[in-house]
């Protein structure tokens, strides 16, 4: 975050709000049609969720029509639920709290891909109580806010026009 920037919705000086996709910086003060995205988007995550779904199923038929035998059947069942229900708990957890760890986030990028439906009814949830990452966000931003106030308030005058002490 720049903080020497003007902000647009003040126009003073101090830290800008991180963008969050499909947002922007509506989710400061809920301008913007807010909730109609939201409502939007959770509408927009569970439709892609569910023609996921229908996509895996029809995988599904076609490993039944090749007759690959029901253990292959069974692990690729378990290995969707699994990845699945990872990419949902990552997910979940990464709009709460930046990750400690970056490239333990990037080595489970495959994992979270094929677990896509997890992924998708995360941000859905998600975006019925509020824009995703919107609290982590909002906390993160207050606090440079308060940082630049305090910052502010302790430079009053100017520092040229003091007076030093004489030495003897």
């Amino acid at each position: 975050m720049s903080e020497d920037k003007q902000t647009p919705r003040t126009g003073t000086s101090g830290p800008q709000p991180e963008e969050i996709r499909f947002f922007g910086t509506t989710w400061v003060d809920h301008s913007g049609h807010y909730g109609a995205r939201r409502a939007g988007l959770a509408a927009g995550a569970l439709a892609a969720a569910v023609a996921g779904a229908f996509v895996l199923r029809f995988a599904y038929q076609g490993l039944e029509v090749a007759d690959v035998g029901g253990l292959v059947s069974v692990l690729m069942i378990v290995m969707f639920a699994i990845c699945s229900a990872i990419a949902f708990a990552r997910t979940w957890e990464g709009f709460g709290r930046r990750p400690a760890d970056q490239a333990r986030e990037d080595s489970l990028r495959t994992l979270k891909a094929i677990g896509f439906i997890g992924g998708l009814l995360a941000y859905a949830l998600r975006c019925l109580v509020e824009a995703p990452g919107e609290k982590l966000r909002r906390a993160e931003y207050e606090a440079a806010r308060a940082r630049h106030e305090k910052r502010r308030t302790t430079r009053t005058g100017n520092p040229a026009a003091r007076k030093r002490p004489k030495r003897s």
